[in-house]
């Protein structure tokens, strides 16, 4: 079993998370447009490791052209607190003058 780092750990994990647990479900696009810097291959190699990992759904509709969607499991929900505590420190110790 993967450790927390390996599951959500480098720069676009945790962002691709707080995306999909503070805004909800996503089309692959608008998870694209919404993480500036992020390339079309690694957002796909990142969202596969979650979606293995089992902290991202993926919902392939039936469509022409075919409809993707991603949206947070309960299991990367139950993160919401640690979000929330980090978003504290970096409030209170991130932008220190």
């Amino acid at each position: 079993m993967p450790d927390i780092a390996q599951l959500i750990g480098g720069k676009w994990k945790l962002i691709i998370l707080q995306i999909l647990i503070f805004k909800g479900t996503k089309r692959f696009n608008e998870l694209g447009r919404m993480i500036d810097g992020v390339t079309q291959t690694m957002l796909t190699s990142q969202l596969r490791a979650l979606e293995r990992d089992g902290l991202v759904s993926r919902k392939i509709y039936a469509e022409v052209p075919p409809r993707v969607e991603y949206s947070a499991t309960e299991r990367a929900i139950a993160l919401t607190d640690m979000f929330h505590a980090m978003h504290k420190w970096w409030v209170e110790n991130g932008e220190q003058k």
